[in-house]
């Protein structure tokens, strides 16, 4: 869809028939602006004058709403939007419930560092304190103050005249550094306002606000530059934030010839039949990544735009001689805290660090050879599937014929049975184990996860998201039937909109985390269980195509290219093993569980 831009220059014709703009209007307008798309959210009462104002828009060829079936869901869309295509996701309630309702949402976002803007409504000024319907003002359920916690800023816009500063504001908030969603409500009677005669004078603000801006120190690269030149044995260790940076930091681990490890949501910025690349660490990870910083011939762990939290590095954070190999970039300094006694940090834009070391050691090689490691063994052919560097747990699971299906197995048939565009969304719960372990893309940017605060049903709406952000490639969403019990609805937002969106359900009649959990930590088996559903059933009822699978022959039956091509969403129920254990012993450790 193409998104129309208005300049300074045009004044806006609205139809003869049509109501005189209002404040609501004018922000729809400052959104298209800065290049928004969609807008997710759940109409209501306060929120409608923002509604009418998208509705006059999507007339326009602007920005227009996309309904969810629950403000978390909106959320989670505008999360996944905002993932793929790395502009800002916008979401937006009435006030009351639902802006609460949006809150698990947010959270997520703000854990994650993804970029939103979070519009709620209240209801009119003057009911303030009146105990009007569904009011959450400063003197009733305080959603303001509420979002605190969970945004970079959040704040009531009080009368007219703090419009255009406070949206400024919020905008500029979401990105950072650190990113995150910011908040702002908005009054119903001051939505419904009408606009002032000189409204567009904010417009050149908006032209520019999201330009980014990069931040070095020279001095710190130059001191990054020396510890990787004076040691022997390096470790490159990619995070979740390294996105921009990567091509950059790729071709330095060539240059230097370092072996390459990630944490459980870096891996989606590494592609996985690289032969430098050995795998994930911390939860769910390969014991050939694990052997990699194990290793006591390492002299140097870069650790690069990864949170040290106890997924990643676990106890090792904690171990002296363990940070004193460790150097640490990040863009943000509140990531050093985890390990103060780093021998270096290197606080700035990713991107242009690497970029810039990047032709620091090219430079100095073509004076003088900089000390490599030698790369042994040949390099991974790229039909070498799983690639031979990368070590599994059970390896025989992932070929295994057996019903009920093998998850590992299950894992092996996502990747290799869709097209290589795919994206794949993963939920959590014991979805998350699998597919940080078995799941490996062929190809860079296409594995997305929400660790971060994880909520269960992101991985729905979020998949909703990412077919908005990339509609000519099919979103495969791996989710567990807890999950699906909770979100599930979202469903039929994929249906309405006719997103090839392919929802693949781990059904174990149980929230399997929860189950392996009281299991490996000694605990009482209590409250797991499932009933018995028919998912395939409940998804033909709203609307979506659905196949039951009980066995990798009814899995191999399907018809893959026709589910991608097909304009709706897929859902497909499979009935997996659910005595097959997940490889969380991580996480049971830092629980203080057995392992």
């Amino acid at each position: 869809m193409e998104t129309r831009a208005f300049s300074n220059s045009e004044p806006q014709a609205f139809p003869a028939d049509e109501k005189k703009p209002e404040l609501g209007d004018l922000v729809v307008e400052y959104l298209e602006e800065i290049g928004v798309e969609y807008v997710f959210g759940v109409p209501g009462g306060a929120i409608e004058p923002l509604y009418n104002a998208m509705a006059r828009s999507a007339r326009r060829g602007g920005l227009r709403p996309v309904i969810a079936r629950h403000e978390a869901g909106a959320a989670f869309m505008a999360d996944g939007y905002a993932r793929e295509t790395g502009k800002l996701g916008v979401c937006c309630s009435t006030t009351g419930p639902g802006a609460t309702n949006l809150i698990t949402g947010v959270a997520s976002a703000y854990v994650d560092s993804i970029p939103l803007l979070v519009l709620t409504a209240q209801t009119a000024l003057p009911q303030f304190g009146k105990r009007t319907l569904q009011e959450s003002s400063c003197t009733a359920v305080n959603t303001v103050a509420m979002f605190q916690s969970c945004t970079r800023f959040s704040s009531l816009v009080s009368h007219r005249g703090q419009l255009e500063g406070k949206l400024l504001s919020a905008i500029l908030a979401t990105q950072g550094p650190p990113a995150g969603p910011a908040h702002l409500s908005i009054p119903m009677d001051v939505l419904s306002s009408p606009r002032r005669q000189r409204a567009d004078e904010y417009k050149p603000l908006f032209k520019g606000i999201l330009k980014r801006h990069e931040m070095t120190n020279m001095d710190a690269i130059e001191s990054l530059r020396g510890e990787i030149t004076k040691c022997s044995h390096p470790v490159i260790v990619v995070g979740e934030d390294c996105g921009e940076a990567m091509p950059y930091i790729m071709e330095i681990a060539e240059l230097i010839k370092a072996p390459i490890v990630s944490g459980p949501a870096g891996k989606r910025w590494v592609n996985h039949t690289h032969p430098q690349y050995r795998g994930v660490i911390g939860y769910a990870g390969h014991p050939s990544a694990d052997a990699v910083i194990k290793n006591e011939r390492v002299d140097l762990i870069l650790a690069i735009g990864t949170r040290l939290d106890d997924l990643i590095f676990g106890p090792w954070e904690r171990d002296k001689a363990f940070q004193e190999k460790l150097v640490q970039v990040d863009l943000t300094a509140e990531q050093f805290t985890r390990a103060p006694l780093a021998r270096l940090h290197v606080c700035g834009t990713l991107s242009a660090i690497f970029r810039m070391l990047m032709e620091n050691i090219r430079g100095e090689q073509a004076k003088e050879p900089l000390r490599v490691v030698k790369k042994t063994g040949p390099s991974v052919p790229p039909q070498a599937f799983p690639p031979s560097q990368i070590t599994l747990n059970e390896p025989e699971k992932f070929c295994s014929e057996a019903s009920p299906i093998k998850p590992q197995r299950l894992m092996r048939e996502i990747v290799t049975r869709f097209p290589a565009s795919t994206r794949f969304i993963i939920d959590a719960g014991n979805s998350w184990a699998w597919s940080i372990h078995y799941l490996l893309p062929k190809s860079s940017g296409l594995f997305r996860i929400g660790m971060g605060y994880g909520a269960m049903g992101w991985a729905i709406g979020a998949s909703v998201g990412t077919a908005f952000g990339c509609p000519d490639s099919p979103a495969v969403c791996v989710t567990g039937d807890g999950s699906w019990l909770m979100s599930g609805q979202e469903l039929t937002v994929a249906t309405a909109e006719k997103l090839s969106v392919v929802f693949v359900i781990l059904n174990d009649q149980a929230l399997g985390m929860v189950k392996h959990g009281q299991r490996l930590g000694g605990a009482e088996s209590v409250g797991f269980e499932l009933p018995p559903i028919d998912y395939a059933g409940m998804a033909k009822a709203m609307g979506a195509r659905a196949f039951d699978i009980r066995t990798i022959q009814e899995w191999e039956s399907l018809d893959v290219n026709a589910i991608c091509r097909h304009p709706g969403p897929t859902v497909l129920n499979v009935r997996i093993d659910g005595e097959e254990v997940p490889p969380m012993g991580l996480r049971m450790r830092n629980l203080g569980g057995k392992n």
